[in-house]
C-alpha cells in the first residue's frame, strides 16, 4: 500500500541523501521510521509524497506510481509535514475547506469529518479563529485534521506527535490504530522510540541514507538480548550515549 522502490536522492552539491531505499508497508500495518537527525527520514517521506523528485527510483501509493500517476497517488494518502506554519492568515475552518476543495470532498462528507475530528482534537471552538492566533500545538492539530479530511487509505506522517499535548497525542495514536485495523496503512517518522514500540508492527531504522535494520519491536530486542529499543537504536546508529 505504501511502497518505496530504490529511492535515491542526490543533492546539487553531490551529497547522496538517500541510497537505494526500498520497503513495502502492507494494509493493516503501522510502521515506524526512526533515525538520527540528517539520516534521510524527511527526504524519503518527501519523495514518497511527490514533494521531491528522486534521482532514481519511485514510490507507489495504493497501487499508483507517484511519478507516473501523481494525482491518483496523492489522493490516496494523508501527509502531515513536520512544519504546521502554513497559510496562517486563514481561519482554521477556511483552511480546512480549502483543503477539502482541493480534494473535491462533498459538502456533507467534509462537514461530518470536520465536526468529528475537531471534536476529537478539542478544536471545535477555535475553528473561526485565524491560525496566526493558534499555538504550535493547535496548528499541528489542524494539520492532522486537514490531512485526514478526504479519508485516504494511506497515512504518511512526519514527526506527527511534535507539539501535541498528551491528550491530542493519545487521540492520534488511537486513530492510527483504528486506521490500520480497518485495513489501511500508516508510516510515521519519530524520534521517540517508546512511541514506536507501543504502536508499530515494524520499525525501519535509517542512518546515512540507508535502511540499516528493520523488524518487529520484539525481533529487534530479541536480536539484541538484554537491550532496550533505545539502546539498540544508539548501537546501530553510532550515536553517543548522553
Amino acid at each position: 500500500m505504501i511502497e518505496a522502490r530504490s529511492l535515491t536522492m542526490i543533492y546539487g552539491n553531490g551529497h547522496k541523501a538517500t541510497d537505494d531505499i526500498s520497503f513495502n508497508i502492507k494494509a493493516g500495518e503501522i510502521v515506524g521510521f526512526a533515525g538520527p537527525n540528517g539520516a534521510g527520514k524527511t527526504t524519503v517521506i518527501k519523495m514518497l509524497t511527490g514533494i521531491l523528485k528522486p534521482a532514481s527510483g519511485t514510490a507507489v501509493i495504493n497501487g499508483f506510481d507517484i511519478n507516473k500517476d501523481p494525482l491518483n497517488a496523492k489522493r490516496s494518502f494523508a501527509y502531515i509535514a513536520d512544519n504546521p506554519d502554513i497559510l496562517i492568515q486563514l481561519t482554521g475552518l477556511e483552511y480546512l475547506n480549502f483543503i477539502a476543495d482541493m480534494y473535491e470532498v462533498p459538502e456533507d462528507m467534509r462537514k461530518n469529518k470536520i465536526g468529528l475530528l475537531s471534536e476529537r482534537f478539542g478544536m471545535k471552538d477555535v475553528l473561526n479563529t485565524q491560525m496566526r492566533e493558534y499555538s504550535h500545538g493547535m496548528r499541528q492539530k489542524l494539520m492532522v485534521i486537514s490531512a485526514l479530511i478526504h479519508d485516504p487509505p494511506a497515512w504518511i506522517l512526519d514527526e506527527p506527535m511534535t507539539g501535541l499535548d498528551p491528550s491530542a497525542a493519545f487521540e492520534l495514536k488511537q486513530m492510527m490504530r483504528e486506521h490500520a485495523a480497518a485495513g489501511n496503512a500508516v508510516l510515521f517518522s519519530t524520534h521517540v522510540l517508546e512511541v514506536a514500540e507501543q504502536l508499530c508492527n515494524r520499525i525501519l531504522i535509517i542512518n546515512h541514507g540507508k535502511i540499516i535494520k528493520e523488524g518487529t519491536p520484539d525481533f529487534l530486542t530479541l536480536d539484541n538480548s538484554g537491550m532496550t529499543l533505545e539502546e539498540i537504536f544508539v548501537k546501530l546508529t553510532g550515536m553517543p550515549e548522553t
